[in-house]
């Protein structure tokens, strides 16, 4: 490649048009070949699962003749390239892409063309490897998990012959800066052609195309930035390739196709006179340059080509005036104040506006008969405005919730003058209509309800009436409830495992007095695997599965529809039934040792060259800290997903499809937070201990005080699927020495919080109608609370214990857990074992020494906390049990001392494993 070897040499080399030409050579049966004269190459993305929902149903359903049509209509479409994608958690992606790759080679319209073999999952990219005919591309690899992964990843890719995209992202984060594209391009380059001797003509760059005109400062460069730096690589990294996703350029102007239609031209259009000579086209989305408005498309590159400081106002009052016909528009900020009652009242409801909601009800007070009137019409039209933009997902959980609280203050203005009504109306008079009645309850022991309030918000949004009893609600309680106030629907959740053990048992109960009630059921630990397995067969009335809040009221519609009732909940009996069985025939295939066998391939390591570090003081101590100390500790990804908007913090700011929203409740994040460290809204407390510790019998972990005698036993659970020759099947005691290894090993366990002063607090808000901020200030608690582990984790790694004393992450890198050592927690995949918390509590001393108690289900109260363990052994990892057979349940419950009926229920074994 070029003239010469070194890096200042091969930088030097002549510009493009002088170089002689390496062509990115593809094929499918037929050579691609890409040359510097070919014109832009449109690369076909309808065969994947995350951009198409026909594909991913049709992929589902192993509907692959079907697919096959999907891949066939792009190849005659005009894609030149065809992607192919199968990640999504409900499939098989090896299987899938497996199959499919196979299905397309025996068919020669669509073989014809070459592939990108798709995904995030490496596993997922070597399996197409190994089948795909022809020369493909690889999408995608980058620096983001360090460089030995990087060129191992590199290495693999050349070998099967393959092209690969390259992402702007390293371990810092994904590029979005000029400076940041192409230094880390460069970088990339030179790993791959000096390091990995990858064909530089096989390397493609995607610099990332991020949205324009979002309003934010940050973003003003974000097109310009990609021209530039995909000019750069086209004259300084000799013969690779750019390609992008063009569509994400107009996202900030999601239904308005005019403008969308004629930015993403434009866009395209400068970015192939820069060089970008591939990518991803709808040409749906797509005007003819020649053909756009000069006055639009001087607009437009003025945002693009970032010209005027008010480019992005100037294009967006533009933008209103080219909106598609027969859609409304909003001008300026307050000119929706001259419009109709209706129009300014949905508008408030739909924008979360509250400041002139109680001015506007009263106008439509004084326009009806009767009070009860405005919130069935005035009220209700708007919400169902809400309610169809959810649903069609043009609006997004916090904007909903938002929603929620003008509502709520509009009809806390109406009551007193319902109420007062009511005192002349005969008996059963002067109620709203609401289309259904559900009752919610987070079950007994259970103590976390942020989703099931959100789903709560959601369904009052649609006009169901909620009767919301709480959380740690006992199924008697839930039952009379439900009878005395005749509700259509019980609504149950639960986050830790023995929640799953109380709905069962809710289940029957409600059965064996024959109520005839439809459930839901939502909540982190639980499935739709568990729903059909263990919920559904004890309960003859309809149970279903809700994953998240967005479901809820579709569900809820079609159980009190009268028109699809009865052939809805035939639908999901049916599914249910073919799951069960699926499932039951599948745990008969799957091959899995006894204990005994298992404990026989336990995890070696080598204790004969151990030398554990001591901690610098053994015994228990208490711990607080600052909330500004956990700032820069706080994870926002598990946040997002709180409020159902998913992605990665902080790529999912810019996410083309909810990253509006995401920054926009990162803000009012952001605001709360200041003044909930400010005023000391939390209060931190926590506790940790360092005991002397061995590995004993097998599976235990016996813990002693500083004088050497056993004061507890830790038990713990070990892997029965039948592994391959090199891989054991571990337990978390085999992480610490084993007593007969005449080695002194050491653990830890904490437990932390920062729930005291949060249920106050969001009773406040709730008192103020304000839902959304009594969730947030929850969420918020529960962040500082994984914060405050994540603090204390590497206090013991640095300081209290020492074992890593030279340290040094950053943030980023301690939420992918980079660290050494683990600190796994009782009732997650490694132990699910909820019963392990009260030997944690003897330990430490917990309640006395934080306040959180224990609840009968063993839930830590407040919510907002995190206890575990600590190992610190070098080769110590996170892993997940898997499923828990019979005799290790009946071992488990001899050496717990309690029933096999009890172990059961504590352990809950993994139906899904």
């Amino acid at each position: 490649m070029g003239k010469g070897n070194t890096e200042e040499q091969r930088y030097n080399d002549p510009l493009p048009e002088d170089r002689p030409p390496r062509p990115l050579k593809l094929s499918g049966l037929e050579p691609l070949i890409i040359t510097p004269e070919s014109n832009f190459i449109n690369i076909g993305e309808r065969t994947n699962v995350t951009g198409s929902r026909r594909f991913l149903r049709l992929v589902k359903e192993e509907k692959y003749q079907e697919a096959l049509d999907v891949a066939r209509a792009q190849v005659e479409g005009g894609a030149q390239i065809i992607d192919i994608n199968m990640d999504e958690g409900m499939i098989d992606g090896v299987q899938a892409m497996t199959t499919f790759l196979n299905l397309i080679a025996s068919e020669p319209d669509i073989a014809r063309v070459p592939v990108v073999i798709d995904s995030s999952k490496w596993e997922i990219i070597e399996a197409g490897l190994k089948v795909v005919q022809g020369k493909c591309i690889v999408n995608s690899i980058s620096l983001k998990e360090g460089e030995a992964l990087f060129i191992k990843h590199a290495r693999t890719i050349r070998r099967y012959g393959a092209a690969v995209i390259v992402m702007a992202f390293d371990e810092v984060g994904q590029a979005d800066t000029y400076e940041r594209r192409i230094a880390i391009c460069k970088r990339s380059y030179d790993i791959l052609v000096n390091k990995v001797s990858f064909a530089p003509e096989d390397i493609i760059f995607d610099p990332n195309i991020f949205p324009v005109g979002t309003g934010m400062d940050e973003h003003r460069k974000n097109a310009i930035d990609f021209f530039r730096a995909t000019k750069w690589i086209r004259e300084n990294l000799p013969y690779a390739n750019v390609s992008g996703g063009v569509s994400n350029v107009s996202f900030s102007f999601r239904g308005n196709n005019v403008v969308r239609e004629a930015m993403n031209a434009a866009f395209l259009y400068h970015a192939v006179q820069h060089g970008m000579n591939m990518g991803i086209v709808n040409p749906e989305m797509l005007e003819v340059y020649d053909e756009i408005s000069k006055e639009l498309l001087v607009h437009i590159e003025d945002v693009l080509l970032d010209r005027r400081d008010d480019a992005t106002e100037r294009l967006l009052d533009y933008a209103e005036q080219v909106k598609d016909s027969g859609k409304t528009s909003e001008k300026k900020l307050q000119e929706w104040r001259n419009e109709g009652l209706q129009e300014r009242i949905t508008h408030a409801l739909v924008k979360g506006v509250d400041e002139f909601i109680e001015t506007d009800v009263e106008e439509a007070r004084t326009q009806v008969d009767r009070p009860i009137e405005v919130i069935e019409t005035y009220l209700m039209n708007g919400m169902n405005v809400v309610g169809d933009l959810f649903g069609s997902g043009k609006m997004f959980l916090p904007q909903v919730v938002k929603s929620a609280r003008v509502m709520k203050r509009a009809v806390a203005y109406l009551l007193p003058f319902i109420e007062e009504e009511k005192k002349n109306l005969p008996a059963g008079e002067g109620g709203s209509r609401a289309v259904g009645k559900i009752l919610m309850a987070t079950v007994k022991g259970d103590v976390h309800d942020i989703g099931k309030n959100i789903v709560s918000v959601v369904l009052g949004c649609n006009n169901y009436e909620v009767v919301d009893l709480g959380v740690m609600v006992p199924p008697e309680k839930i039952i009379q409830t439900a009878i005395d106030e005749n509700v259509d629907i019980i609504g149950l959740s639960g986050l830790i495992t023995p929640s799953l053990d109380e709905m069962v048992y809710l289940a029957k109960e409600l059965d064996k007095l024959s109520i005839r009630i439809p459930v839901l059921i939502g909540g982190a630990t639980t499935s739709r695997a568990h729903t059909a397995v263990k919920i559904a067969p004890a309960y003859r009335e309809t149970v279903v599965h809700v994953n998240d809040a967005s479901r809820a009221v579709t569900v809820a519609s079609n159980l009190l529809n009268e028109k699809t009732k009865v052939a809805y909940c035939r639908s999901i009996r049916e599914e249910y039934d073919k799951l069960r069985e699926g499932f039951l025939n599948r745990s008969k295939v799957k091959e899995y040792l006894d204990i005994e066998e298992a404990r026989k391939n336990k995890l070696l390591l080598d204790w004969d060259n151990y030398r554990p570090v001591v901690p610098r003081k053994t015994g228990v101590y208490k711990i607080e800290a600052s909330l500004e100390e956990l700032l820069d500790y706080i994870d926002w990804t598990p946040f997002f997903r709180t409020w159902d908007l998913h992605g990665k913090y902080p790529e999912i700011l810019t996410d083309p499809v909810v990253g509006e929203q995401a920054r926009s409740l990162y803000d009012d994040a952001k605001k709360m937070l200041e003044v909930l460290v400010r005023e000391r809204w939390l209060q931190t407390k926590g506790v940790y201990g360092l005991f002397p510790a061995n590995q004993v019998n097998d599976d235990d972990i016996a813990i002693y005080d500083e004088n050497g005698k056993h004061t507890e036993t830790l038990l713990t659970l070990r892997q029965q699927s039948k592994k391959n020759k090199r891989a054991a099947n571990i337990a978390l005691a085999d992480f610490v020495a084993p007593e007969t290894s005449g080695v002194r090993d050491y653990v830890g366990a904490f437990c932390v919080t920062t729930g005291f002063g949060v249920e106050e607090k969001a009773a406040a808000f709730e008192k103020e109608y304000d839902d959304y901020n009594s969730i947030m200030v929850k969420a918020l608690a529960d962040r500082f609370a994984e914060a405050f582990a994540e603090y204390l984790h590497k206090k013991v790694r640095t300081e209290f214990w020492g074992y890593d004393s030279g340290e040094d992450l950053t943030n980023e890198e301690l939420i992918r857990e980079s660290y050494k050592g683990i600190r796994p927690a009782p009732g997650y995949p490694a132990c699910p074992d909820h019963l392990e918390k009260n030997t944690l509590w003897r330990l430490l001393h917990a309640e006395e020494n934080t306040g959180v108690r224990l609840t009968e289900s063993l839930a830590m109260w407040p919510a907002s906390s995190v206890s575990g363990y600590y190992f610190g052994h070098p080769e110590s990892k996170y892993f997940g049990l898997g499923k828990i057979k019979d005799d290790q349940v009946a071992d488990y419950a001899v050496r717990r001392g309690i029933s096999v009926d009890e172990a059961r229920k504590w352990l809950n074994p993994n139906i899904a494993d």
